[in-house]
């Protein structure tokens, strides 16, 4: 089975060459990475087609004109790995909070599900050691919120570290996809439960950003807590069908 990555970026010039190494040195043979740049102010596009120049037929780039946005990178990274053939389409961040040799159990776990999700919240997973109570208290929260509104089993539905079969990506209708930021993840997989796709979650230490600057902020919490309401009434037509 081919996978592709597809790794959203925005100012990762410090991570993205380590990532790719890190990925590269997987045991996989027909791992495509997929970069899609925001226009970054500190030149993680043009690594990024360094990267591409140096392995033409493993990492490709897309460039867009500016910051667009998290669920719309996705998505049109999904749109790409899908027309170019990929049997199973990953996303994960570019800051190694996603542990890229977590990618080898999620393959595993693919071959008995839809989608492999890394996992904070089951047995075996954790959130950084270091950071504080009220921080890992306030992403229990979020997951607890987000699920128990929507009605999903799944227990880290914020997670952004995924696998993807390729015929439960292409089943999902993309275009209807509205959410922008962290909770485009939330949008995806509530998505996925409404079509029926299988789910398997695996342990996943969650660890802070290494290098450069985290992008979340109040602002995109209080987006994600509004937005989940949003999609219990946008999505009302397919949970008629349920």
């Amino acid at each position: 089975m081919n996978i592709t990555v597809v790794i959203p970026t925005y100012n990762e010039a410090e991570n993205l060459p380590k990532l790719v190494s890190a990925l590269f040195e997987l045991p996989f043979e027909n791992l495509r990475l997929l970069v899609v740049d925001d226009h970054s102010p500190d030149g993680t596009g043009q690594i990024a087609d360094e990267l591409a120049a140096a392995r033409p037929e493993r990492i490709a780039v897309i460039h867009r004109a500016g910051k667009l946005g998290l669920g719309s990178a996705y998505v049109t990274g999904f749109r790409r790995a899908l027309a170019d053939g990929a049997e199973a389409v990953a996303q994960m961040d570019a800051d190694f909070s996603h542990p890229p040799e977590k990618l080898v159990e999620l393959y595993r776990a693919l071959q008995s599900c839809d989608v492999a999700l890394g996992s904070r919240y089951v047995p075996g997973g954790s959130l950084d050691r270091q950071w504080p109570l009220w921080r890992k208290g306030l992403s229990a929260w979020g997951n607890f919120y987000a699920r128990t509104i929507l009605g999903l089993k799944v227990r880290d539905v914020t997670g952004g570290f995924r696998l993807w079969r390729r015929e439960a990506l292409s089943g999902m209708p993309l275009e209807r996809i509205k959410s922008n930021g962290y909770s485009f993840q939330v949008e995806m997989l509530y998505l996925a439960h409404l079509l029926g796709c299988c789910f398997i979650e695996v342990p996943i230490y969650f660890a802070d950003r290494r290098w450069g600057q985290s992008k979340m902020s109040f602002r995109i919490q209080r987006e994600a807590a509004i937005r989940v309401w949003q999609l219990r009434r946008e999505y009302h037509d397919l949970t008629q069908k349920r």
